[in-house]
């Protein structure tokens, strides 16, 4: 019995020894960490080891972080092949980028995929962030130029003191953000920037068409005024804002599906076009009258003056039971028209029926009227 519990306990030992060890605090009690920002449907995340200023022993190690406990440039640490290793980071295993699309690093094309990061700082001049294609290695100890994807050169600013480090993103814009790490009294960023996010957006909106999402003819109709107010993809856009009313596929002759078929072809400067589609949708009975007032509004902003006027003049036929919104489009329509006096008239009858809702810019509709009584 004893001969077999001793080969039975060789044994495990030898499993043991191939299997992964169990569970424990990461070394250094350095947390992982993670952060995730979206740049339009892009998806950037960075995952690390977040030390502290603070040793695990307790002791102070402010002022000696930079240059001591971070060395400057490259250098042979005594161990691994890497005889000239960036900083890693963080601490640990590599600092990770993932990255959902091909974006741009401080002006530099860099593509989609998942980046060991390190950072090779300086006592003088610019920082070197490294993309490199090793993403499995502890540290920097395995680092070779070799895989590196990327460099880019920054300079590192001064930042409010941060005990733990922490990679965050600033400036957040819909097509560019800033990421940056920031540790002791340093931030070091680079910015990404996703110059084609909107050429993302409708190849994301032509695959969800193509599912459940394309059952819903107002979805054929938002992607269209999308391509429409960015100027992208016109001739698709057209296509998707005729599927919006194909009776066929369940689609709806609209004000809005029509509003948006002539946004797309006023996009494409085929203005005669857009005028036919619009003069039938404002003869619609789901024209509502603030619909035909902010199309009347968008006809004096392009410089259309007489059109507008005509526009104004509709819906107040139209709505007559309605005594502020057309009599306003009236007001704006007689004062782009030069005729103070219809002009003058429009407005008093509009603020004499100004609903609750608008009383709150009651200051705003007063002013243009005396404006006009002072002739400015």
């Amino acid at each position: 019995m004893k001969k077999l519990f001793t080969v039975l306990l060789i044994s495990f030992i030898a499993m043991a020894g191939m299997a992964q060890s169990i569970s424990q605090p990461p070394n250094g009690d350095n947390q992982k960490s993670k952060v995730t920002q979206y740049i339009g449907p892009v998806e950037v995340t960075i995952t690390y080891n977040s030390p502290d200023v603070h040793a695990p022993n307790g002791d102070d190690r402010k002022g000696h972080i930079w240059g001591e406990l971070v060395h400057y440039g490259y250098i042979d640490q005594g161990f691994g092949p890497a005889k000239e290793a960036p900083w890693r980071a963080g601490s640990n295993e590599n600092t990770i980028i993932t990255l959902s699309h091909d974006v741009k690093i401080e002006g530099k094309e860099l593509k989609a995929g998942s980046y060991g990061l390190f950072l090779a700082t300086a006592k003088e001049g610019p920082w070197t962030w490294i993309f490199s294609t090793n993403t499995s290695s502890w540290g920097s100890y395995y680092y070779n130029k070799k895989e590196d994807a990327l460099r880019v050169d920054v300079t590192p600013t001064e930042g409010t003191y941060t005990e733990f480090l922490t990679y965050g993103f600033d400036d957040r814009q819909k097509d560019r953000t800033i990421a940056f790490l920031q540790w002791e009294n340093k931030k070091i960023a680079f910015k990404i920037e996703v110059p084609n996010v909107n050429e993302l957006y409708v190849a994301k909106m032509r695959d969800e068409l193509r599912s459940w999402i394309g059952f819903d003819y107002r979805n054929y109709a938002t992607a269209a005024l999308f391509c429409a107010q960015h100027k992208i993809n016109l001739e698709e856009g057209l296509a998707w804002a005729n599927e919006a009313m194909n009776p066929n596929s369940g689609g709806q002759e609209e004000f809005f599906t029509l509003q948006t078929k002539a946004t797309v072809l006023r996009a494409m400067d085929k203005n005669d076009d857009a005028d036919v589609v619009m003069e039938k949708a404002v003869k619609r009975t789901d024209a509502s009258v603030a619909a035909i007032h902010q199309y009347g509004r968008s006809l004096l902003q392009a410089g259309k003056k007489e059109k507008a006027l005509e526009i104004f003049k509709y819906n107040a036929q139209k709505h007559p039971e309605e005594k502020f919104t057309p009599n306003i489009g009236l007001a704006r329509g007689y004062t782009a028209m030069g005729d103070k006096k219809n002009a003058i008239k429009y407005w008093e009858l509009a603020i004499k029926n100004i609903p609750d809702n608008q009383k709150q810019n009651m200051a705003f509709y007063e002013g243009e009227l005396k404006k006009l009584k002072e002739g400015k």
